[in-house]
């Protein structure tokens, strides 16, 4: 998430130009077990701005020690 937050600054914008999240993981189960902390962390991060959001259970993420990977849509001022 705080990279989201870096390239949106790079771009002059912020989280609440964030228009859609989705969220990619691999063990379903962590991550409805880690609800409570991941809400935490994206309060700290992005604040209270909540964009459309998808998750979803994949096989596997490009990296082997990721446990999820999120992308995110902006639209950025002008």
């Amino acid at each position: 998430m705080k990279n989201i937050v870096a390239v949106l600054a790079e771009a002059g914008a912020e989280p609440a130009h964030i228009t859609s999240m989705t969220w990619y993981f691999i063990d379903k189960q962590d991550y409805l077990t880690s609800l409570k902390a991941i809400g935490a962390a994206y309060r700290e991060v992005i604040g209270r701005h909540y964009p459309a959001m998808t998750a979803m259970q994949v096989a596997a993420l490009i990296e082997d020690r990721a446990k999820i990977e999120i992308e995110a849509m902006a639209v950025v001022p002008e």
